[in-house]
């Protein structure tokens, strides 16, 4: 819709994690955190921000999902390594149309079902816990879309972490973080959600028993329905 030669739309109302997620991203941009650096606590940032638990904890979810920051062992957060110029670029690829999410899912395979491979030669107990606790927050999520987007992202992320390959983690973060677009409208297509949880069980199997060629398999299973999932979508509004 257009006004005067402007393009308008109507005015989207933030959700309250939504803007504690973006307080302590400026928070992190403008140096006031440094990597390494603790997050406030739970309570802290309850108390900072005049928040619920709920808000600071999806907050949270989400500035990890883009590689913001990183669990501690101690069940705090710290800020991660600055920066990953890869993630802005594809950002911008995608604003700009030069590049399609269906390309994205492609890239995902080729990164993603070796990463799988690498995942079964390299986990530890950790990252099978973090992978299982992803899937179980994915199936206490199926009612609340933007809880069980994030435990989707958690768990592929967990994934690109058991491999060992810290290039690998990094273009994880840097694709992950464009596909929640992709991933919302998954979301709303009967069935998917609970195709995925499957799956993404199968996929932990798989890494659970240190079988390579299965893992692979599995991973490539998961993101090819996606992919034909995300395809029925972009077909159905009428994008090429």
């Amino acid at each position: 819709m257009t006004h005067g030669g402007i393009a308008t739309a109507p005015i989207e109302r933030r959700k309250v994690y939504e803007l504690v997620a973006e307080r302590l991203e400026e928070l992190i941009s403008d140096r006031g955190l440094r990597p390494g650096d603790p997050l406030p606590t739970e309570r802290e940032l309850m108390q900072r921000y005049r928040v619920g638990r709920s808000s600071v904890r999806e907050a949270l979810r989400m500035l990890e999902s883009r590689g913001l920051i990183h669990a501690s062992t101690n069940g705090t957060f710290q800020v991660a390594d600055y920066g990953n110029p890869l993630r802005h670029s594809l950002h911008l690829l995608l604003e700009l149309e030069e590049a399609s999410l269906l390309e994205i899912y492609e890239v995902r395979k080729i990164l993603e079902v070796e990463a799988a491979g690498l995942a079964a030669l390299r986990r530890t107990d950790d990252d099978l816990r973090q992978m299982a606790a992803a899937i179980a927050d994915m199936e206490a999520g199926l009612a609340a879309q933007d809880q069980y987007i994030g435990a989707d992202l958690r768990f592929h992320l967990a994934v690109a972490t058991a491999t060992r390959n810290r290039m690998a983690l990094r273009m994880m973060h840097a694709i992950r973080d464009t596909l929640h677009r992709a991933l919302a409208q998954v979301y709303h297509i009967p069935g998917s959600p609970q195709r995925s949880i499957q799956q993404h069980r199968q996929i932990l199997a798989a890494i659970t028993a240190g079988d390579v060629d299965a893992a692979r398999r599995r991973m490539r299973e998961h993101l090819g329905r996606v992919e034909r999932d995300i395809r029925g979508v972009l077909m159905g509004q009428g994008t090429a």
